[in-house]
């Protein structure tokens, strides 16, 4: 079966910008995974930093309560929300 000619794979300025594109376009126009090789990650860990944020007590029991509706830990809740208002931005 013959190749089919790929597409150059753009530039990106920004990770975000990069998503986007993945988001509409399809790898295997850009990419040749038939030559693609398997690796492994051991022991691949996110870099996080804790942080002390005081809260007023009536917030942290709304968190809490948001949390517990949807059945995660409040500290996992609140960086999703964080997340959501960064993507905002």
């Amino acid at each position: 079966m013959p190749h089919k000619a790929l597409k150059a794979l753009p530039t990106f300025k920004t990770e975000a910008e990069e998503r986007t594109f993945w988001k509409t376009h399809d790898a295997t126009d850009y990419l040749d995974l038939s030559k693609a090789q398997r690796v492994t990650f051991a022991n691949l860990k996110p870099s996080t930093h804790s942080i002390a944020l005081r809260l007023p007590a009536h917030m942290l029991e709304g968190i809490k309560n948001a949390a517990n509706k949807r059945d995660v830990p409040y500290q996992s809740l609140i960086k999703v929300w964080l997340q959501e208002k960064l993507e905002e931005t």
